[in-house]
């Protein structure tokens, strides 16, 4: 009989926890409720919040997108002070000058004169819009543009335009893909990849050939037609424009300079979208292959057939390139040098194109006598900068043909800074060719693949 009372209590334990934790959870329920009008406040709060980070984000982006700051990039310091105070300013450098217009200008292009109205008195500037400002002789090749800034009478527009415009010239060592990409084609990236191709090209001194070598990159950074000024022969119309390009250095970007933030990583990407490049790393390339750029008047490898062997025998498989039809392709040739993670060549134009290297591949150039500062000034240095390792082959006085010619004991050989043009380029450029010394060239191939080596682990 005394155990059914402790049967009743057990029974009746779980019954009676749950009815304390319903007590328990109503108890904090209508302590921390929420009424509905609460809610829809607090939600509405939330999407105002929401709202306002994307109207700003908006505004920001309209406002990076604005012709105004767009131009205004373009300049720094006084420059740009003086841009916004008159709708007209230039950036002079050693070796680029660029004006900036940031209101409507009126470009007559049979005379190339751009003008550009405001209330002031008329002030004439005179610009030769290529990227080699300190080289005077090649300037004479190339058209200048006047501008015409102040209260003068342009003629009548007969066409108008809802982008801005931008002047250079093709002018200059065209032909020659080292001052091409120089001095016109990563110039016009500075200057223009901000626009996001929304920007016209006025290109004095027309050449088909240039525009066609390089219209993947041109298409890129304009959604529109080039201009031929000398046959187009009318006004037009623009909302402001840009005269001359802007230059940083040889085969260099510098993100400190106008127009801020632009870096050598950018263009090789964009580059690498121009040219549909299979390759961004070496790594990605599972044999070695090496390139061998074989000259065929200057500064040739007289002693070639053992190179490429020498290179053969190191575990290359080795693409020897010599026509200058095959290298002046660039639609070709870039995915030819990018399928490679070596590129071996003796200084000269050819080099440029190590800009088409996957990362982590290695530029050898064959330093030859006399052309020191040009190596390393022209592509070694911006190799590094690209993310390519570079190495220098220096080579003695016994493997240049220089040797014959003048004596070991002649300045030519032993002090190559004395000697100045034309002696200069006629010996070291134009006058000498190489024999390779295979045994010391073989430690560079080696060190060569071992960089590429460590990149494929």
């Amino acid at each position: 009989m005394e155990k059914e009372p402790r049967k009743f209590v057990f029974r009746s334990t779980p019954v009676i926890f749950l009815l304390i934790l319903s007590l328990i959870y109503f108890d904090l329920y209508w302590a921390n409720v929420i009424s509905f009008d609460q809610w829809k406040k607090c939600c509405s709060n939330s999407e105002t919040i929401f709202n306002n980070r994307k109207i700003i984000n908006e505004t920001l982006e309209e406002k990076q997108n604005s012709l105004d700051f767009l131009f205004s990039g373009l300049l720094a310091g006084e420059d740009q002070s003086k841009l916004k105070a008159t709708g007209f300013a230039c950036n002079t450098a050693v070796y680029s000058v660029h004006c900036v217009a940031n209101q409507p200008v009126r470009i007559d292009t049979r005379t190339m004169t751009v003008y550009v109205p405001t209330d002031l008195p008329v002030q004439e500037t005179v610009i030769k819009p290529y990227a080699r400002q300190e080289d005077h002789n090649l300037l004479k090749i190339v058209t200048p543009v006047k501008i015409l800034h102040g209260n003068s009478t342009p003629p009548v527009c007969q066409y108008n335009h809802k982008i801005p415009a931008v002047i250079f010239s093709s002018s200059g060592f065209v032909g020659n893909v080292f001052h091409e990409i120089n001095e016109i084609i990563i110039p016009l990236y500075i200057t223009t990849k901000n626009f996001q191709s929304r920007v016209l090209f006025i290109l004095e001194d027309y050449k088909p050939s240039f525009l066609s070598k390089y219209s993947k990159v041109i298409s890129r950074l304009s959604s529109y037609a080039v201009m031929n000024p000398a046959a187009d022969q009318s006004v037009h119309c623009f909302p402001g424009t840009v005269i001359g390009l802007k230059f940083h250095g040889h085969l260099s970007l510098n993100s400190s300079d106008v127009p801020k933030g632009h870096k050598m990583h950018d263009l090789r990407q964009f580059l690498r979208q121009a040219y549909n490049l299979k390759f961004s790393h070496v790594s990605q390339i599972k044999r070695p292959t090496l390139m061998l750029l074989s000259r065929r008047t200057t500064r040739r490898f007289l002693n070639e057939d053992e190179i490429v062997a020498l290179m053969e025998e190191l575990g290359f498989r080795v693409i020897v390139v010599a026509r200058a039809k095959a290298v002046s392709n660039l639609n070709i040739f870039a995915n030819m040098i990018n399928s490679c993670n070596v590129f071996v060549a003796a200084h000269g134009a050819g080099l440029t194109n190590e800009l088409f290297l996957p990362d982590g591949a290695v530029m050898v150039q064959v330093d030859l006598i006399g052309l020191e500062w040009a190596g390393a000034t022209y592509y070694g240095n911006p190799a590094r900068a690209m993310g390519v390792h570079y190495l220098r082959y220096q080579i003695e006085p016994e493997e240049s043909s220089l040797l014959k010619i003048f004596g070991r004991n002649h300045t030519v050989i032993t002090d190559p800074r004395s000697i100045h043009d034309p002696l200069g380029k006629e010996a070291y450029l134009n006058g000498q060719n190489v024999r390779i010394n295979l045994a010391r060239f073989r430690e560079t191939l080696v060190e060569a693949l071992s960089l590429v080596g460590d990149s494929t682990l």
